[in-house]
């Protein structure tokens, strides 16, 4: 434990050198002109359905997107290269020096100086995965793919990296990268005061953003931080062991028991018991049931007692269902749960086994486990599937997004519209 202490405390101290040091290297490498692109790479695939609705930069990992991870580090807006069919929603937006940077990457001090130390023209590389591009010129825009980009020499870096290659890698990743989000939203300032009513442990782990609210909890903070975002709420007799994160006018019910690594994105209802797991934002888990070791999506709704297995009876290795080779691989982890895509819902006493991935805007009901993958736009359970009509999941995903006082826009329908004409070959029932 000490050690795992000294190693965040250490991280911590360099990105406080390397925050001052990156503002130099902009201004002499940069000026006024610096440009940050985040592009998809091939693993955008292994990463579905998540990447399905969005860039892969705007994945949740830790408290913060990676985007917002980067825009901190270099302090300047990013915008997105990805498939063209989100483009609309997530503009590229390209300069005569653009700085670009592989989505997947999860920015570190170290690499990030050495990335902001690019000459025009060079790329980044880390054992034959490029990381990053300095590119002069408009050659951006020549197809939108930043295989096209010229370069004339290469860079290979030697400091530390990580990168997203697998859904699972968001769980897995997620208690590290809390505790560099932590240090670095919350260095330099104070934090609201938890109510007495509530039972702490290690309160110099934990901070409080304005307007949150916590009563007649229990926050354990020996084992990690615990961060509650902008008027975030747990209520009472909640039970929660970091690391964990709250994320803004998310919501605890009452009697809820979380085990960290666990993230509870933007707007998020949550109950029952949670372990190891990261909702992206705007979803509800708000009843009884257990989720472990999974990643759901935006706008997703679990119904009441809904459980998903995490482990297997013989102990082995879970196997997972992987768009980009189409079939089963072997995660070659013990624990994995539940994957699931933006818009999807299961009805109450669902049951999810070991690593069953679910797509985009999915119905899940009935009794027994449903297959261990189910395509986007799937209508069923255990008994069989039928096609949910892109019109009906149209209306539902408007109704949702007028809940919470947001716009269903044309860009969000072309984007569903594009993803049922596009997954139309996994419904063979």
């Amino acid at each position: 434990m000490w050690m795992y202490q000294w190693i965040v405390w250490n991280n911590f101290k360099k990105m406080n050198e390397y925050r001052t040091q990156s503002l130099f290297l902009n201004t002499i490498s940069f000026g006024s002109r610096m440009n940050c692109i985040l592009f998809d790479d091939e693993k955008r695939q292994s990463l579905l359905p998540l990447t399905y609705t969005r860039p892969l930069a705007e994945l949740r990992v830790g408290i913060l997107t990676i985007r917002e991870k980067w825009e901190k580090h270099l302090n300047t807006p990013c915008s997105h290269l990805t498939a063209e069919y989100l483009q609309k929603k997530f503009p590229l937006v390209p300069s005569d020096d653009n700085l670009l940077i592989n989505a997947g990457v999860l920015p570190n001090p170290e690499l990030v100086t050495q990335i902001l130390s690019l000459q025009p023209n060079t790329k980044l590389m880390k054992e034959g995965v490029v990381v990053a591009i300095r590119s002069k010129g408009k050659t951006l825009l020549e197809g939108m793919n930043y295989h096209s980009i010229e370069t004339v020499s290469s860079v290979v870096t030697v400091a530390p990296m990580r990168r997203l290659e697998y859904a699972w890698d968001i769980f897995s990743f997620n208690g590290e990268e809390m505790s560099l989000d932590f240090s670095m939203l919350t260095k330099g300032r104070k934090s609201g005061t938890l109510s007495s009513t509530n039972r702490v442990i290690r309160p110099e782990n934990i901070f409080v953003e304005e307007g949150a609210r916590v009563e007649c909890s229990i926050l354990n903070a020996s084992e990690g931080i615990i961060y509650i975002g902008k008027n975030a709420e747990v209520m009472e007799g909640a039970m929660i062991r970091g690391p964990f994160a709250l994320m803004e006018g998310a919501q605890v019910k009452m009697g809820t028991r979380i085990y960290g690594p666990t993230t509870i994105g933007p707007y998020s209802r949550v109950g029952g018991e949670i372990s190891h797991s990261m909702i992206q934002g705007f979803s509800n888990k708000a009843h009884d049931g257990f989720l472990g070791n999974s990643v759901v999506g935006e706008w997703c709704n679990l119904g009441a007692d809904t459980n998903n297995s995490n482990l297997k009876n013989n102990y082995s290795q879970v196997k997972v269902w992987n768009y980009q080779e189409e079939r089963f691989v072997n995660s070659k982890l013990q624990f994995v749960g539940l994957i699931m895509g933006d818009h999807s819902k299961c009805s109450i006493n669902t049951m999810f086994n070991t690593g069953t991935v679910v797509g985009v805007s999915a119905n899940i009901f009935g009794t027994g486990f449903p297959p261990k993958f189910i395509p986007s736009f799937s209508w069923g359970g255990s008994d069989g599937f039928a096609t949910y009509r892109i019109e009906e999941a149209i209306e539902v995903a408007q109704r949702v997004y007028e809940r919470r006082k947001i716009e269903f826009d044309k860009r969000d329908e072309a984007i569903m519209q594009y993803l049922f004409e596009n997954t139309t070959k996994y419904r063979a029932w």
